[in-house]
């Protein structure tokens, strides 16, 4: 009788461990590589625009089942894709990925880059940045990341010359060895940017802020010749690399039909790489 009872407590032991393990594979965030049901997290506003205008549809006719999920910072998306509560996202690009899961400790990769809104100079005061003043001030991230990017749009303007030296993904002010106009710098925190169109000369604007003040990206003077490093992308977790959905998806963003969507509904947005 006592062996009866000992082997029914051990099968009671491994079917509860088998059932621990199992959850644990779950909360792993990996998906069951024929899922037809997935969430795509996204940043309110055009991004998420461009997953309910030029992604959804697509998976659609895929045979998926497609949520979108709208975040309004950007820590949250990262997490939810971490935790498998989302199997995608849309809102960020390759150098804040790799910083912010290489701090958070995750493994998340970038499946595809995607048009993008690019930073531009807008101005009330001048029409032409050839006709800028000496003098002039300009409004500038004051984040290290984008500020970099004004600073390479004003070294392709040829209004500044930057040291040959300097990394194009951190240049700052210190960096200028040559100023034409004699700008003055003036750095502002980013969503602020468009109100600072009022009150000083030029400002250089990130797209996204742009677009969340209602502003015409054609409008601006210039806008910036942007890296791939600092467009967006889609990203997944690691472990999803190799599933059906992310290979879908993928052929979703690179199919013409994305296009169509890009160049009708998303004037202005710059182009990866692949796409031109």
């Amino acid at each position: 009788m006592k062996k009866w009872l000992l082997a029914f407590i051990l099968i009671i032991g491994v079917t509860a461990l088998a059932a621990c393990g199992s959850k644990d594979s779950s909360a792993s965030g990996k998906v069951d590589k024929d899922t037809k049901e997935i969430k795509i997290g996204a940043t309110a506003g055009p991004y998420s625009d461009m997953v309910k205008k030029a992604i959804i549809p697509g998976m659609e006719k895929k045979g998926y089942k497609v949520q979108l999920v709208e975040f309004s910072d950007y820590i949250q998306p990262n997490k939810a894709l971490d935790k498998g509560d989302i199997q995608a996202n849309l809102f960020q690009h390759t150098i804040y990925l790799e910083n912010f899961e290489k701090e958070n400790h995750m493994d998340l990769t970038g499946l595809i880059i995607v048009p993008t809104a690019p930073m531009g100079i807008y101005s009330n005061s001048y029409k032409s940045l050839d006709d800028v003043k000496d003098g002039a001030t300009i409004a500038i991230p004051n984040d290290p990341t984008n500020a970099a990017r004004a600073f390479n749009i004003l070294k392709d303007q040829g209004l500044v010359e930057i040291d040959k030296n300097a990394d194009p993904l951190t240049v700052s002010e210190k960096d200028v060895t040559v100023n034409k106009k004699n700008l003055k710098f003036q750095p502002i925190e980013a969503g602020q940017l468009p109100r600072s169109v009022e009150s000083t000369d030029l400002a250089a604007i990130p797209g996204n802020f742009a677009l969340a003040a209602k502003m015409d990206l054609l409008s601006a003077l210039v806008l910036e010749n942007m890296p791939d490093d600092y467009r967006n992308i889609v990203a997944i977790k690691t472990d999803n690399v190799d599933a059906q959905f992310a290979k879908d998806l993928k052929a979703v963003i690179q199919s013409p039909e994305f296009e169509k969507v890009i160049d009708s509904d998303f004037k202005g947005f710059g182009k990866p790489d692949w796409m031109k």
